[in-house]
């Protein structure tokens, strides 16, 4: 079956439903799912959205992106997403997304490793789903967009050069070629290649497998961000991840004799590497995590979802340490793209997860994930309508190529 949209979305995540949102309500769009819509990392997200406090914060939240990602982040796409960050969560304020807040109305900040301070948004343990649940219900309201679950991307659709849409494939077997005068790819990161992953199994990297066979470049394939505190469980599955504002709040980590070994707030990647160095040296499958130091009113407040997974698990945090162990949690390369998020195939775009922007370097600052992705969300969306042709001319090229 052939199917004719002006822009084509693979993936239901805050990237592609923030991308949606922001392009004009004249654009017919199509929004591809895998599996079910609540099979998305997005709504995984626990600690929260960073944000620039205020102008004094600028330097600071700067040297801690860069610091955290090795000095090997494109300085260029770090000042964007800093400075477009205050708008954002405006933006998201306005759509009914519920941030903590102080009695006086103002946003309440917590903080997570290698943070200089305090700049993180945060809705309890469940940030990301706060926030992709609230885009979604006004993607939704759109009359121009079609949501299709259920529906695998297989392959882009190109003509000399250009990309013209997707190939898909439904659950039922049904087969479709999905034409669009612009495609934006926002299928999430490659957790499920691995066995232990605080990711969805159905991450697979199948944006970056297509755009490989296609010759669309990619970068830093190999900087893959593993989380240090995972809840260890024998069984098998998705990892569940011990927000790293747990840490922020004051938990620390402890070895098999009851010893803190590292600095909690350090880089993810040190404190995995000193985790992961501890249990060598112990012989141990796990470590601990201990919430002695947190207040019972903060841990039942700011961390109710873990308070109750824990609990599930056999574990209660107000009375004892969890067993930690780190997973593969965060993809920091990707599709190559520009600041607009645009790929180097025309009219391909790739955000969130699925590009590499340059924005975390070798090593993700925490919580600039779901920042990163809405800011060049955005920008993939005003590009496309900056851009973007009138759907007569799309049209009569595509007609004159295939027909």
């Amino acid at each position: 079956m052939n199917l004719y949209y002006d822009v084509a979305i693979v993936g239901c995540g805050v990237a592609g439903l923030y991308t949606a949102l922001h392009l004009p309500r004249k654009k017919r769009i199509v929004m591809l799912s895998k599996e079910d819509l609540a099979s998305c990392d997005s709504m995984l997200a626990q600690g929260g959205i960073c944000v620039l406090r205020d102008a004094a914060d600028y330097d600071a939240y700067f040297e801690d992106t860069m610091r955290a990602g090795h000095y090997e982040n494109r300085q260029e796409s770090v000042e964007i997403m800093i400075r477009e960050s205050r708008s954002v969560i405006d933006t998201l304020l306005e759509l009914g997304v519920g941030f903590e807040k102080n009695p006086d109305g103002s946003l309440k900040y917590t903080r997570e490793g290698a943070h200089s301070c305090p700049r993180i948004c945060y809705h309890k343990d469940i940030t990301g789903k706060e926030i992709t649940t609230a885009l979604l219900a006004q993607v939704r309201k759109l009359s121009n967009v079609k949501i299709m679950e259920y529906t695998e991307m297989v392959d882009l659709v190109v003509w000399q050069g250009q990309c013209m849409g997707v190939a898909a494939e439904k659950k039922t077997g049904e087969t479709l070629r999905i034409y669009a005068e612009d495609t934006v790819l926002a299928t999430g990161g490659i957790g499920g290649l691995y066995e232990h992953s605080t990711n969805f199994s159905l991450l697979t990297g199948d944006a970056c497998r297509i755009a490989k066979k296609h010759g669309i470049a990619l970068e830093h394939m190999d900087y893959v961000q593993i989380h240090p505190t995972c809840l260890y469980s024998e069984k098998p599955g998705r990892k569940f991840l011990i927000s790293e504002s747990a840490r922020g709040e004051g938990a620390i980590l402890l070895n098999h004799r009851g010893k803190r070994f590292v600095n909690e707030l350090l880089p993810r990647d040190v404190v995995t590497e000193a985790i992961t160095e501890e249990m060598k040296r112990e012989g141990v499958e796990h470590e601990w995590l201990s919430f002695a130091q947190v207040p019972p009113e903060v841990i039942r407040e700011h961390f109710p979802n873990i308070y109750q997974r824990c609990l599930e698990e056999g574990y209660d945090i107000l009375q004892e340490p969890i067993p930690i162990v780190p997973a593969q949690h965060y993809f920091m390369g990707g599709i190559h793209v520009n600041s607009h998020s645009a790929a180097d195939m025309e009219h391909l775009y790739a955000v969130g997860e699925t590009s590499c922007n340059g924005v975390h370097g070798k090593n993700r600052l925490a919580s600039n994930s779901l920042l990163e992705s809405l800011v060049f969300a955005r920008r993939a969306a005003m590009h496309i309508q900056e851009n973007g042709k009138e759907r007569e001319s799309y049209e009569s090229n595509y007609h004159a190529a295939c027909c």
